[in-house]
């Protein structure tokens, strides 16, 4: 089954429309006032340090915190949303988020049957095919180097057919071969409408797959740039001003 033929039809508008969001905890704002839109098959590579704010971001957009302040919408849906954004939302993570003593076949059957996909064992074979998990679906995830407990997080978050795409340092515990497997999958989501949101330190590999790229520092955007409009050759320079103008 190709994505084309299995991708829920993507309502016209952004797939992502944030206004002023903030997400505090207490005083600290570590999300303090993000303004952007993204649409279908736009590719945003968000980059900063540790702390800056990105992962927070995510979760907010994932519907797991919500708000302080300002508006987010998923594919129209105004967050905060329950179960009605998380079904058009895929999350990717460092943290993997398995059930260990489940195989992989299990824990992305899980999660097709949790969002009521139609043909599971069908989604939930081309799901694992596309991350190489075929030949170890059976085994039990605790059984599994963190790699391939990566690929299969891969594999269940993209079971569903997301319209939103949320990848959170995605290549991390990836060897090679899954990251060619990761990266194909990406670019394969952007062309048939999908909307990614990736954060990574890699700033060569985050502006191969982005169409717009942002640096995030103290929960700001400090800068944004349409990717047609970066010089990749020298935005690791970019990215360091940028971070010393917003301190």
């Amino acid at each position: 089954m190709s994505l084309s033929s299995s991708t829920t039809a993507i309502a016209p508008g952004p797939v992502v429309e944030v206004v002023a969001l903030t997400r505090a905890f207490g005083p600290r704002k570590a999300v303090a006032g993000v303004t952007f839109s993204l649409g279908a098959g736009d590719c945003l590579a968000l980059f900063g340090p540790n702390g800056a704010g990105k992962t927070t971001l995510l979760r907010v957009l994932a519907g797991l915190l919500k708000p302080s302040s300002g508006s987010a919408r998923v594919s129209g849906i105004a967050l905060p949303a329950g179960a009605d954004v998380r079904s058009k939302v895929g999350l990717i993570s460092h943290h993997t988020m398995l059930y260990d003593a489940l195989s992989p076949r299990e824990n992305v059957s899980f999660a097709a049957r949790l969002y009521s996909v139609p043909h599971v064992s069908t989604r939930v074979e081309d799901s694992l095919r596309r991350m190489s998990m075929l030949e170890r679906a059976d085994t039990p995830v605790r059984a599994l180097s963190r790699g391939m407990q990566q690929r299969v997080s891969i594999a269940r978050a993209m079971v569903h057919s997301p319209q939103l795409v949320l990848a959170d340092e995605p290549y991390s515990g990836l060897d090679d071969s899954g990251a060619r497997a990761l990266t194909a999958l990406l670019q394969e989501l952007r062309a048939v409408g999908t909307a990614i949101i990736i954060v990574t330190h890699n700033l060569a590999q985050g502006l191969s797959l982005a169409t717009h790229a942002a640096v995030m520092q103290s929960g700001r955007f400090v800068r944004y740039d349409r990717r047609s409009e970066v010089d990749v050759t020298s935005y690791s320079t970019t990215y360091r001003e940028a971070l010393n103008s917003g301190e």
